[in-house]
C-alpha cells in the first residue's frame, strides 16, 4: 500500500492534459460485450477501475490484446461464454453490473454478483431491474446474485425516476439488440451517456436523442467492431481547475470541452478566481480573496456530485461563509472530518455542508474514504501549509492516472512513497 506526501503551499503553474474518462471507458467497456467484431479503443484510461472492468470481460470469454502505448486495447467478443465473474472483482466497481444487460442481449441470460463501489450512498438498482423486465427480462436475486434471463428482448417505453446516468446507459446499451423501438425518458444527459451512444452507434446501433432528456434506440440483430477514442475526462479535468485555484496559481487544462466544465468555471467566476476558455483548453488564474459562494450539486448540466468534494477543499480557504449541498448521494462526506483535521471549518446540517472559510490549511494525516474525498484531500493538500499525508490513495488510483506526475508537471511537490517505508521513518500515527 502506498500514501502521498504533499509539501503544500506551492503555486501550481504551466499546463496539463487530462486522460482518458474514466466513467465513459467503464460504460462503453460494457458496450464492447454486444460487439461481435474485434474494438479498438484508444484513449483507455489507465486506472484500477478499468483494469478490474478489463478482467471481468475476460473472465466472459473476451480476448484483450493490450498496446504498448498503455491506453490502447483491442478486444475482440466474437466468443462470448456463460460465465459467473469473480465476485470479489465485481464488489470493487459499481459499472461491473452494468455487463449484464449486454450479456443478457448477447446471451439470453447473465448470473451477476451484487455490485460494490464507493460507499457515498444509496445507489439502488431498481431503475435497472425496472427496465430490464420492461425489455420482457426475467430478473431475480438469489443468494447474492442478480440472474436474468430473456429468449428475446423486446423494446419498450421507460421512463427514469431519477436521470440516472448508469442507469441510462445500462439500458440503452441492453436496447440496441431488442426487438422494435425503446424509448428512455428523463434520462441522464451527461457527457459519458452521449460518449456511449456514439460508441454504440459507430458499431452499427441506432441510437437519437443522447444528450437530452429522452433517448430512442432502434434495435438491430447485431453489432460490429470498430475504432473508438475514449473522451477526456471532464472530472480529472474539474480536480485540476480547482487545484490551481486553491494554490493562488496559473493553470491551463488542455484537451476538454469548456461547456463540460460551465457548472464549475461558472462557480469560480463567483468566487472572483479568473477563467479564460479557448475551443479545447480552459485557464484559471487564483485570488488570494476568493469569496465564498453557494453550490448545489444536481444531475448534469448542473454542477457535478463528483465535484463537490474537491470543491468543499477550495471553499475551505475563501472569505466568508458558504454552503455546498449534496443532493444525489447522501453519504458523500467522508472528506469533512479529514478537512477539519488540516483546519477547514466545516459543519453538517443535513445534507448541506457549511463552510466557514480560513485564512490557510495545515498539513495534516488525512485519510482517503472514496475517489472523490481523495482527490480533495489532495488539493487541500496542495494549498497546505506544511506537509501532508493522505492516506488509503486506492481510491484515488481507481479514477485519476499519473494524478502526482501531472500534478509534479505543474511544479507541485507530491510523491507517493510506500506505507512501509513512512512507518519506519517514524511518521506513523496510527
Amino acid at each position: 500500500m502506498s500514501l502521498y506526501r504533499i509539501r503544500g503551499g506551492r503555486e501550481l503553474h504551466g499546463s496539463v492534459r487530462v486522460h482518458g474518462s474514466k466513467n465513459a471507458a467503464l460504460a462503453i467497456l460494457s458496450g464492447v460485450l454486444l460487439c461481435e467484431e474485434p474494438v479498438t479503443l484508444r484513449g483507455l484510461p489507465a486506472v484500477s477501475d478499468v483494469e478490474t472492468k478489463l478482467q471481468i470481460l475476460e473472465q466472459f470469454g473476451a480476448v484483450i490484446d493490450r498496446w504498448d502505448d498503455g491506453e490502447t486495447v483491442t478486444i475482440d467478443c466474437s466468443n462470448l461464454k456463460d460465465a459467473e465473474p469473480d465476485p470479489n472483482m465485481v464488489r470493487n466497481i459499481r459499472t461491473s453490473f452494468y455487463v449484464l444487460g449486454p450479456i443478457l442481449a448477447r446471451l439470453g441470460s447473465a448470473r451477476i454478483p451484487q455490485p460494490g463501489g464507493c460507499k457515498i450512498g444509496a445507489r439502488p438498482l431498481d431503475f435497472h431491474l425496472k427496465g430490464l423486465s420492461q425489455f420482457g427480462a426475467d430478473v431475480r436475486l438469489n443468494g447474492g446474485f442478480y440472474e436474468a434471463k430473456a429468449k428475446n428482448l423486446v423494446g419498450a417505453e421507460v421512463y427514469l425516476d431519477f436521470p440516472s446516468a448508469g442507469a441510462s446507459q445500462h439500458l440503452m446499451a441492453a436496447a440496441t439488440l431488442a426487438d422494435g423501438q425503446t424509448v428512455i425518458k428523463n434520462a441522464a444527459m451527461e457527457p459519458e451517456v452521449t460518449a456511449l451512444a456514439d460508441f454504440l452507434n459507430r458499431m452499427g446501433a441506432r441510437v437519437e436523442g443522447a444528450g437530452t432528456s429522452t433517448i430512442t434506440i432502434s434495435g438491430v440483430t447485431k453489432l460490429g467492431g470498430g475504432e473508438y477514442v475514449i473522451p477526456a475526462d471532464r472530472l480529472q479535468a474539474g480536480t485540476y481547475l480547482l487545484a490551481g485555484a486553491a494554490t493562488f496559481g496559473d493553470v491551463t487544462v488542455e484537451g476538454v470541452l469548456p461547456e463540460h466544465q460551465a457548472p464549475v468555471i461558472s462557480k469560480l467566476k463567483e468566487m472572483g478566481v479568473t477563467v479564460d476558455e479557448g475551443p479545447d483548453w480552459i485557464r484559471v488564474v487564483g485570488n488570494r480573496f476568493m469569496q465564498a459562494i453557494s453550490v448545489k450539486t444536481m444531475p448534469y448540466p448542473g454542477f457535478p456530485t463528483d465535484i463537490q468534494q474537491p470543491m468543499a477543499a477550495l471553499l475551505s480557504i475563501a472569505h466568508g461563509v458558504s454552503t455546498l449541498e449534496e443532493t444525489i448521494y447522501e453519504s458523500r462526506i467522508g472528506h469533512i472530518d479529514e478537512l477539519n483535521r488540516m483546519g477547514a471549518k466545516i459543519r453538517q446540517e443535513g445534507r448541506t455542508s457549511i463552510i466557514t472559510g480560513v485564512d490557510h490549511l495545515q498539513g495534516a494525516v488525512v485519510e482517503a474514504t472514496d475517489l472523490r474525498a481523495g482527490a480533495a484531500l489532495v488539493v487541500a493538500g496542495l494549498s497546505a501549509i506544511g506537509e501532508t499525508y493522505v492516506k488509503n490513495i486506492v481510491y484515488i488510483d481507481r479514477g485519476y492516472q499519473k494524478f502526482e506526475e501531472s500534478l509534479r508537471s505543474l511544479g507541485a511537490d507530491i510523491e507517493r512513497m510506500p506505507v512501509e517505508e513512512w512507518e519506519k521513518a517514524g511518521q506513523w500515527s496510527g
